[in-house]
């Protein structure tokens, strides 16, 4: 073989790759984040993330006190003092995963943990019949019984008065327990226990939606990733106009996210809002991103066991232009205003109901056109805890009202999430819609936001 041919076979295939390598991290380290800590170049958050074993060794550090802490205190709160999460492999109890250590990746055939509140200053103790780790005392070592002939034992040993399990009409993450297992449950138990059974709804939802003292403060990092994510595709090293397309950005987002070894809960979007005009003249590809365009993301990811659900925006500018439209950033103005309004009337022991009421009036009288429809979020995008919905009943999911009258309470995240309606001169007086959306922390300090929010747009060139 020629020293030519040697080339063109190894040499130039691996200076290609090396090539191309080079161009994707100039492109991933040219991004610039516009979040709100104007963090200093070259220490995002985005490159800051932990590996896989890091990830599980923090999270089983935050577990013990979210056990010792959390639980008890919504035990007595809903006067409740035996709890039971019972599940199977495949068919896992939407809250399993989270009352156990790292590493977790689904159930082993049948789980049981059992709670139990003695009483006065005493600890609520911990069982595991089937699953749970070192956190939990086994509650099945008598081998030659069955987990629920175990569980039983150790029902009747306690003796309960009221034993709360993972039914709920109104809020999906507290209804885990399935058919069968209730069946086969009260089976086993007994008409004298059975009777003494209890819906845990709102101990469930209590677990899911209070964070930790650890968990409020690593949720700056998590949404500082994702501002720098949304900075890298909001830029010219992603979109060209003219050529690049929604479709090409939404899965760049994808991409992007399995390459830092993350996970998204949904799948992200990015949509475009144009003039009338330029409606009419890009009607044959409306998908293409151009010059003059406002875009719209939709993106959330999961990591260290919580999620994050933002919204931006970014405008594409034309020849000449250094800045959006002033009609266009009064739009965004509006609804950053729409937000204070907003996250002001986030009070404790206020219902979603009461808070969107309160909201909507404010936000009218101060010339707004909003709509509201924010969710806590948490260990699921779409968590439990209240939401603040204004849709019309036929256009949001059929719990929401019931949903809407639980109470808010402090160490939640909300994703603050609502719509902004202005009319815009340069857009010949058109609605343009500023979709918003940004992590929100409620402790007793009121809501504020976690890491910053959007106050300009990413511009395009």
């Amino acid at each position: 073989m020629s020293d030519r041919n040697r080339f063109r076979r190894y040499v130039l295939p691996v200076f290609n790759l090396l090539a191309i390598r080079a161009i994707i991290c100039l492109i991933l380290t040219s991004a610039v984040s516009l979040n709100a800590q104007n963090q200093v170049p070259g220490l995002r958050n985005i490159d800051k993330i932990l590996s896989e074993k890091e990830r599980a060794n923090l999270v089983n550090q935050w577990l013990p006190w979210r056990l010792d802490h959390i639980v008890p205190e919504l035990m007595r709160r809903e006067g409740i003092d035996m709890w039971l999460t019972i599940c199977r492999e495949t068919s896992e109890d939407p809250l399993i995963w989270s009352l156990v250590p790292e590493p977790f990746l689904q159930g082993r055939r049948t789980m049981i943990l059992v709670f139990f509140d003695p009483g006065g200053e005493k600890q609520v103790e911990r069982y595991s019949l089937g699953g749970g780790g070192g956190l939990y005392q086994s509650g099945w070592t008598d081998r030659s019984k069955t987990q629920f002939e175990s569980m039983t034992d150790l029902i009747k040993k306690l003796d309960p008065k009221k034993i709360g399990i993972n039914t709920s009409s109104t809020f999906r993450t507290a209804d885990g327990l399935t058919a069968t297992m209730k069946e086969k449950l009260i089976q086993y138990i007994g008409p004298e226990y059975s009777k003494r059974l209890v819906s845990a709804e709102k101990l469930c939802v209590g677990w899911l939606e209070t964070r930790s003292p650890d968990e409020l403060n690593i949720y700056s990092h998590l949404c500082g990733i994702e501002h720098d994510l949304i900075a890298e595709f909001f830029s010219n090293g992603v979109i060209t106009p003219g050529v690049t397309s929604t479709e090409d950005v939404d899965w760049w987002i994808r991409n992007r996210i399995t390459m830092l070894g993350l996970d998204t809960w949904f799948d992200p979007s990015v949509s475009i809002q144009r003039s009338p005009a330029k409606t009419q003249l890009y009607k044959d590809r409306p998908d293409i991103i151009q010059k003059g365009d406002l875009l719209h993301c939709d993106v959330g990811i999961r990591y260290l066991r919580l999620c994050t659900d933002m919204q931006w925006h970014a405008y594409v500018c034309l020849p000449g232009e250094q800045d959006a439209p002033e009609g266009l950033k009064k739009a965004l103005t509006q609804a950053v205003l729409l937000a204070d309004i907003f996250m002001g009337e986030f009070k404790e022991g206020l219902t979603g109901q009461e808070i969107a009421g309160n909201s909507m009036q404010k936000a009218i009288a101060a010339g707004l056109k909003p709509r509201l429809y924010s969710h806590p979020i948490g260990y699921y995008g779409h968590d439990a805890g209240t939401a603040i919905d204004t849709r019309a009943a036929n256009s949001m999911p059929e719990e929401m009202p019931e949903v809407m009258k639980y109470p808010l309470h402090v160490n939640t995240v909300y994703a603050i999430e609502f719509s902004s309606t202005t009319a815009v001169p340069e857009w010949e007086n058109a609605d343009v819609v500023i979709g918003y959306e940004e992590e929100g922390v409620f402790t007793k300090a009121g809501c504020k936001w976690v890491d910053g929010n959007q106050t300009k747009f990413y511009l395009i060139r």
